[in-house]
């Protein structure tokens, strides 16, 4: 294990030259599959951009965490040594690049970027984002996350809470959720899969393409997740077992571990509680089930957060209503009505801050909700605190519809 710090600037100046110049404007591209499948960031661009279009101004600011605590930030990286990356094995033991996200003392700590400059440019390279947007990967990297880097830590223990981000999504479209959890106590631990997005930069400075993300072949959705299961668990050996993967690991209560992802993701968060009985609770925001699981598997607390058109109970994705009759523990199954899905992520709000169109459904409505129910759900089946928001209908989240 390597603790990171940021690409060398030479590099990574370099890498950003290469792609800002875009000017071609660029579509999205959908999978066939029953899981709504993350394929793009500022997925809504122009479709024709040209060189004379007039350069936007994108200064991209997630919402601040409402909890009494700041967010202190590390970034860690992670070696597995028992088993080689699972999509390009040639590359060695599996690695990971993991943003930890901790209580912290307000006021300590340097203001944490939102990415490096080459997962930046990685990202507006393969989406083809052209540069009259704004959106650079210096003005993509400096998003104001409300972390910080190196702050000093809250006394005490916490629950520790990992999270999963979309297919082709990097980890950090799940920050401005991690930075709320942060400040409401807990540690957060943000998993960059590997080859599996086009933004995360290893412990060797290198960024590496999606290795799956072209090739239809690969995309066996059940191999995937059960792949994120083994991600996740070899992160929770790292940070529980001795103190020696994260420089706070200390700050980490071990008995109380939860898990949350978004999309593939969710069915990552899933397919975790099935294969390590240490995590006490999930959560799936908007993510079919692969597979969905059978009786018996998970008899301990899930949340089911996604959108009324895609997992309502007589949506298409007939996965859901499988994982709901099979689960045994404490349960709840909410959908957003108007949400779309990128409304659980900090997607459509960079979207909308950068000036692509995004979906009537307002994108900080999307977060509000998603920090709620989720922090709720943590707080009352890894903190044993009852949380009113979890028992039914709210006339201040009207949108949130119970379906259980």
């Amino acid at each position: 294990m390597k603790r990171n710090r940021r690409i060398s600037a030479v590099a990574a100046l370099a890498l950003a030259a290469l792609v800002t110049g875009t000017g071609a404007g660029f579509a999205a591209t959908t999978t066939p599959s029953a899981t709504p499948v993350a394929t793009h960031v500022f997925d809504t661009a122009p479709a024709t951009a040209t060189a004379t279009a007039p350069t936007r101004s994108f200064q991209g600011t997630l919402p601040a965490p409402t909890g009494r605590y700041a967010a202190g930030e590390d970034v860690i990286h992670l070696t597995d040594a028992s088993r080689p990356d699972p999509w390009v094995p040639s590359s060695g033991p599996r690695q990971l690049t993991v943003t930890m996200v901790y209580p912290a003392v307000p006021g300590t700590g340097t203001p944490a970027p939102y990415m490096t400059l080459a997962e930046a440019a990685g990202i507006i390279q393969h989406r083809k984002i052209p540069a009259s947007s704004g959106v650079t990967p210096q003005t993509l990297s400096s998003v104001t996350t409300h972390a910080f880097d190196g702050a000093r830590p809250q006394r005490g223990k916490y629950p520790l809470v990992v999270l999963s981000p979309a297919y082709e999504d990097p980890r950090m479209t799940l920050t401005a959720l991690a930075t709320e959890l942060a400040s409401h106590g807990y540690v957060v631990a943000l998993v960059g899969h590997t080859y599996e997005d086009f933004g995360e930069t290893l412990a060797n400075g290198q960024t590496p393409s999606c290795a799956i993300c072209d090739d239809p072949a690969r995309l066996d959705f059940d191999s995937v997740a059960a792949s994120r299961a083994l991600d996740e668990s070899f992160v929770i050996d790292q940070l529980t077992h001795g103190n020696t993967a994260w420089r706070l690991a200390h700050l980490i209560d071990k008995h109380e571990i939860g898990t949350a992802g978004h999309s593939l993701g969710g069915a990552a968060a899933a397919a975790t509680m099935i294969a390590d009985p240490r995590v006490r609770a999930g959560v799936n925001m908007d993510g079919s089930f692969h597979p969905a699981p059978m009786p018996g598997q998970i008899n301990r607390p899930l949340l089911m957060l996604g959108t009324a058109d895609n997992h309502s109970p007589s949506s298409h994705d007939t996965s859901w209503e499988q994982a709901w009759a099979a689960l045994g523990g404490y349960k709840k199954w909410l959908t957003v009505a108007g949400a779309d899905h990128f409304s659980f992520a900090d997607l459509n709000l960079l979207q909308e801050q950068a000036g692509f169109p995004t979906p009537p459904f307002s994108p900080e409505r999307g977060v509000v909700i998603t920090r709620e129910y989720v922090t709720a759900f943590f707080d009352q089946t890894l903190k044993g605190i009852h949380r009113p928001l979890l028992d039914g209908p709210s006339p201040n989240n009207p949108e949130v519809l119970f379906q259980d």
